[in-house]
């Protein structure tokens, strides 16, 4: 058993076998509690023929989920010292998100956050506590203005995210803008004077552990919604290509995402910045293919107000998305030669075309999806400079 109370200060950039924690394997998992919430909403939006309105209400609350798993991910890689404190903040953290998914029904139906709100504010301030603890025990005078300059603008901007509550509903996607930027701003402000003691192997494992748990709710939501299907309507025939189609999706995008090693690009922090931030694209779309596939199976049942059309491209662009930005956040810097920087664009703008395949759309995405990987393996085990980091 840990202490009770240790001193929470930054931890070796060196450290050898670093790597995640119980607990953070345990925040991650009911992260993903309010992930499924939103997907769930996304799915009844879209179904009921409200994409753009549910759509803009998924970019929010994902953005609050996913900024609030980010901001502790590097918290803890460059302190968690695992004292009794810092524990029990965290499970407050926790509670925070589950909060927040209790309000995400809410705020979809009745366009009303206050729910949503008050989960991210206790997550926020919760944050915040720890910055300011690791900012009491800092020795070095910039690291303790650097943890200052977090505690401070993590605060600050829970005051302004008010006016999502505050603005008419016409003015709340502007105000989710203008907060959104702020929060990224926190920080590239704090940062500039001194930089924090993260890990870079570390940080890769656990964006790579939430990006599997997503996956793996795109998976469970899937089936589920196959299963309904087929026990409510009796639809095999129709429901099998999209079953297929799904699972050959996840598991390319899988393999793309892991293929190479991701670490090799945390080498500064403006890199780390980049590929940090990028990565609000990639777990949304991520998670999108879950919520784009339980729509084709509901519209392939007659269940959903939307066309063939739209219902796969529900799937088809999170699927090409995601496929598009693993390449730009980091595969292409792993590629030699043209064919190789080429798979996985071509392979995005294929699955895009799928969209027009009718009922089959969804099995043809998967097919590319599929292929890709295949090629991508083939030419990089015929290069040995990038043998090993197929597709």
């Amino acid at each position: 058993m840990t202490r009770p109370l240790l001193p929470l200060t930054a931890r070796s950039r060196e450290e050898a076998h670093r790597a995640a924690t119980p607990l953070e394997l345990f925040f991650d998992l009911c992260f993903v509690v309010a992930v499924a919430q939103a997907g769930a909403e996304l799915v009844h939006a879209v179904a009921e023929g409200h994409a753009g309105t549910g759509i803009a209400n998924y970019a929010m609350v994902f953005f609050a989920i996913w900024w609030a798993w980010m901001n502790f991910s590097w918290f803890a890689s460059a302190y968690d010292n695992d004292d009794v404190l810092y524990r029990v903040v965290t499970l407050v953290q926790i509670a925070g998100v589950l909060i927040l998914a209790a309000g995400v029904s809410r705020a979809f139906e009745e366009h009303d956050f206050l729910v949503v709100y008050l989960g991210y504010l206790v997550m926020r301030l919760a944050l915040a506590f720890q910055w300011t603890r690791a900012a009491h025990h800092a020795t070095d005078p910039a690291e303790r203005t650097m943890c200052h300059r977090y505690a401070g603008g993590v605060l600050l901007c829970q005051v302004g995210w008010l006016g999502l509550l505050l603005a008419p509903g016409a003015a709340r996607p502007w105000v989710f803008l203008v907060m959104a930027l702020a929060e990224l701003s926190v920080p590239l402000y704090a940062e500039r004077v001194a930089p924090s003691a993260w890990h870079a192997h570390h940080i890769a494992e656990r964006y790579g552990l939430f990006t599997i748990i997503v996956l793996g709710e795109t998976v469970a939501a899937a089936t589920v919604a196959v299963k309904s299907g087929i026990v409510e309507n009796d639809a095999l025939d129709e429901l099998l290509p999209i079953a297929a189609g799904g699972l050959l999706l996840v598991f390319a995008a899988w393999w793309i995402y892991f293929v190479v090693p991701a670490h090799d690009r945390l080498t500064s922090s403006r890199q780390a910045f980049l590929w940090g931030y990028g990565h609000y694209l990639i777990l949304m779309s991520a998670a999108a293919i879950g919520a784009g596939l339980e729509i084709a199976v509901e519209q392939a049942v007659g269940e959903a107000h939307v066309s063939t059309l739209s219902a796969s491209a529900a799937v088809t662009i999170p699927s090409a998305l995601f496929l598009l930005l693993v390449w730009l956040l980091h595969a292409r810097y792993f590629k030699v030669g043209t064919a190789q920087q080429l798979v996985l664009p071509v392979a995005a703008l294929a699955i895009l075309m799928c969209s027009f395949a009718g009922r089959w759309a969804v099995l043809a995405a998967g097919l590319v999806a599929a292929a890709a990987v295949a090629t991508g393996v083939t030419l990089s085990a015929r290069n040995p400079a990038t043998r090993g980091t197929g597709a």
